[in-house]
């Protein structure tokens, strides 16, 4: 069971007009949740970062804070797994024709649905995953989370062609992000990421690991990382809503420090389960 336009029924049932603008131009911004026993996580970050992406692209949000919620809610009731992955998305709606500046008085489109959430397991976390490299060809605000994903398919096709989890990018010898995640730096115990600005999604996970790097006395550096340090790292760690701390331990077919998890990873990811813990059982609010 999904959500489109106030209605809760089965995918198959579901349609959206040709004209739709997300489809045709990918005029909208989408969302992805991770939900854990049936409680949404972090949500209210979420919805934050939808409405700054809603103004930022002048789509008026259809909904208030808490309709989101009620209709998130609704959908994760519907689903016959505990875990998910929600995923939720506004278009700009249909005019029933193609045609490129906003359409006047047309309401906009709203789809929720759900799939069983898929986090990396014990034995992949233990073992860490391996990435490509590749420029980062996107348009120059990554720091949207639109519908305009096609950068993002060839690139995770690539990794996926090669074997690997994920596509580490570069702009100009600087670390950007990952394809579909927020990339981290270790080198001789100090943890760095790149800065938010218009070149990289500002992730829910990213600022979640900088908080409780912070709590816990982790020495962290939020600043620009070139190509070489990356390449000469320590360690390495894929994040995001759903893959949560993930080591990369191989780049390119060479080795990321020791070709094993390094010991920062083990302790991020454990303080990221004892959060995600503490959260699921005060209700999931944050």
């Amino acid at each position: 069971m999904l959500y489109l336009n106030g209605d809760y029924l089965p995918a198959a049932e579901a349609r959206i007009s040709a004209f739709d603008r997300g489809c045709l131009f990918g005029d909208g911004i989408y969302e992805v949740v991770p939900v854990y026993s049936r409680h949404p996580f972090r949500l209210d970050e979420h919805l934050g970062r939808l409405e700054t992406n809603l103004s930022a692209i002048q789509l008026p949000n259809p909904h208030t804070r808490d309709e989101w919620r009620e209709r998130i809610l609704g959908v994760i009731a519907r689903q016959p797994f505990d875990d998910q992955s929600v995923y939720f998305h506004v278009t700009r709606g249909s005019a029933n024709e193609r045609d490129f500046p906003f359409p006047v008085d047309v309401p906009p489109t709203v789809l929720i649905f759900a799939a069983e959430l898929k986090s990396p397991s014990p034995e992949i976390k233990a073992q860490g995953v391996r990435a490509i490299s590749h420029a980062d060809f996107r348009w120059l605000r990554c720091d949207l989370k639109s519908l305009n994903l096609l950068p993002t398919v060839l690139l995770r096709e690539a990794a996926k062609r090669a074997g690997c989890a994920e596509c580490v990018m570069f702009r100009d010898g600087f670390l950007t992000e990952g394809a579909a995640s927020n990339v981290f730096v270790v080198k001789d115990g100090v943890i760095a990421v790149p800065p938010k600005n218009h070149l990289i999604l500002p992730g829910i996970t990213y600022d979640l690991i900088i908080e409780l790097a912070q709590q816990h006395g982790l020495p962290l550096q939020v600043r620009t990382i070139t190509e070489a340090e990356v390449r000469a790292a320590d360690e390495l760690w894929m994040t995001s809503s759903t893959k949560e701390v993930l080591a990369l331990v191989e780049l390119d077919g060479q080795p990321v420090g020791d070709g094993k998890v390094g010991p920062l990873a083990q302790r991020m990811d454990a303080l990221y389960q004892d959060y995600k813990d503490t959260v699921m059982r005060a209700g999931g609010a944050c």
